[in-house]
């Protein structure tokens, strides 16, 4: 079964970033295979990897409500879903993308939703990691059948308003069926040294900061110009910081 790192934190914030620089380091560090995950309805982690998207689950589960009835003579519709989720699988030599997308329309989803989310769980078990860049809701993570998530890293910008954003999804993780191991804070754009009213915050909240991402200006350079993150030098502020995350405080390694 796949070590799960999952990230989630208010729109803005840097996750999808974050999530983009772990699995690079993964990657380099020979932990693969991966299986990428964007379950961020807004929909960007390929964006930030340079890759395009073609066909999200989303598009999958819209497609089939709008004709049910549509499935190939000869297949089921069970066989028929998890054919077009592999289809969907975007695939390079050291991680594969999954991408969610869009949120349900109107009707019953359930029957549809089951398939999907038990073939992305079986699929799931043939990689070493997988890396969940998630909604503020963790709506993903919650459907998963294990409910199981090695760590949960919850990103907030140096603000208060990203910090409380922090607060309110760790008083929910209460509510999900998720059995989560560890959980910490990265904070993303901070300053050297933290100042003291967001320390008390943190404090409040009862989480250990696990990393202070820095502000890099390779970041806006390589957003600018659209080239992937995971072509970001080992000499980036980014990438030096999350290396230094993975290496000393994510226990799943």
């Amino acid at each position: 079964m796949s070590k799960i790192i999952a990230f989630a934190g208010k729109g803005g914030v840097g996750k999808t970033t974050v999530a983009s620089l772990v699995v690079r380091y993964l990657g380099a560090a020979g932990k693969a295979p991966i299986l990428a995950v964007d379950a961020d309805p807004n929909s960007n982690l390929g964006e930030t990897m340079g890759l395009e998207v073609p066909s999200t689950i989303g598009d999958i589960r819209e497609n089939y409500m709008r004709d049910p009835q549509g499935i190939p003579s000869g297949m089921d519709k069970v066989n028929y879903l998890e054919l077009l989720i592999e289809q969907a699988l975007i695939e390079r030599p050291q991680f594969d993308l999954l991408v969610m997308g869009r949120q349900e329309g109107q009707g019953c989803y359930c029957m549809v939703n089951n398939i999907l989310n038990n073939f992305t769980d079986k699929l799931s078990a043939h990689y070493k990691y997988m890396v969940v860049d998630n909604e503020a809701g963790m709506e993903h993570l919650s459907r998963r059948t294990s409910g199981e998530v090695d760590m949960l890293y919850l990103v907030t910008d140096y603000s208060l308003r990203g910090l409380r954003a922090v607060r309110r999804i760790n008083d929910m993780l209460q509510s999900l069926k998720l059995d989560v191991k560890n959980t910490a804070i990265i904070v993303t754009r901070g300053p050297e040294k933290l100042g003291d009213a967001f320390l008390a915050e943190v404090a409040e909240i009862g989480l250990p900061v696990a990393a202070v991402i820095p502000n890099d200006p390779a970041l806006l350079e390589f957003d600018m110009e659209r080239r992937s993150l995971l072509e970001l030098p080992d000499t980036a502020l980014s990438v030096a910081a999350v290396q230094e995350l993975m290496e000393q405080h994510c226990p799943v390694m």
